[in-house]
């Protein structure tokens, strides 16, 4: 497992009219802009859930170790969560975090912005959003889309649309089910990659909605995601290339490997 550090982001150049990703596990992820400004989305870099899985004899246990630590994060530009649940808003990666000196700022949708709150961050440190609300990070736009919820714990998470300034944009579907709402209104944006959630058995698109959504948006590459971590919450993501074959799209299929960099659009 690689050992990332926030050097190694901070370091690793982004050229014009690109962005580079970095997969953390589950749906954690850093994201690179051209003027370097660098944001963690859902972070989850602990193994807090296992205990919460054993409440309820699910196995949440961590397969793979974080490739880097909380404290690690100082320096990004933007916390962005997608919702409240544990592996995306994990108080034992936040915890840390604000320990080492960190203070976001933070993005998030209204019950998430309540949970952080009961976790100690300040208001003002915090910046709502709902879905088509935009906020500009630099070089980086980055707009909350619509999304599905599994339960009604948190009916106010979002997926987010990312683009870079005169670059390609990236949208992170967060945890959702499949709904036509959800492809319509995100194909307008036309997102050259989509990072889409595959794990069916949370009331979560599985590999052949995410194919499905990938066609109707028409998204160039499709990276599966949320399906490495738990052995109760599984999927082979090879299942999202089969599903993508079946539609002729077998060939924007790309898997990220965790804690290297993947860069879009892609070196020939």
């Amino acid at each position: 497992m690689t050992n990332l550090t926030m050097r190694d982001i901070k370091e690793h150049p982004v050229p014009r009219g690109s962005f580079v990703l970095w997969w953390l596990g589950q749906s954690s992820y850093l994201m690179k802009s051209p003027e370097g400004k660098v944001l963690a989305l859902d972070p989850y870099l602990s193994n807090s859930c296992k205990a919460i899985g054993e409440q309820v004899g699910l196995d949440m246990d961590r397969q793979i170790p974080p490739p880097m630590s909380p404290e690690d994060l100082l320096g990004i530009d933007f916390y962005v969560l997608t919702h409240s649940h544990q592996d995306h808003l994990d108080p034992d990666t936040l915890g840390p975090y604000r320990g080492a000196g960190g203070h976001g700022p933070y993005l998030a949708p209204a019950e998430t912005v309540e949970k952080l709150e009961s976790l100690g961050v300040l208001k003002e440190e915090i910046t709502m959003t709902w879905p088509n609300k935009e906020v500009v990070v630099g070089d980086l736009t980055i707009r909350a889309t619509f999304a599905i919820p599994f339960s009604g714990d948190d009916l106010t998470h979002v997926g987010y649309l990312v683009s870079v300034e005169n670059g390609p944009t990236v949208y992170f579907t967060g945890d959702t089910d499949y709904h036509d709402l959800i492809a319509v209104s995100v194909a307008e944006h036309h997102p050259d990659v989509m990072v889409a959630v595959i794990n069916g058995a949370f009331r979560n698109m599985g590999p052949a909605e995410a194919a499905r959504l990938g066609q109707q948006i028409d998204a160039k590459v499709i990276i599966p995601s949320h399906y490495d971590l738990f052995p109760d919450n599984a999927q082979h993501p090879q299942m999202l290339r089969t599903n993508l074959n079946i539609l002729g799209l077998a060939d924007r299929y790309r898997v990220l490997e965790h804690g290297k960099p993947y860069q879009y659009p892609e070196n020939d």
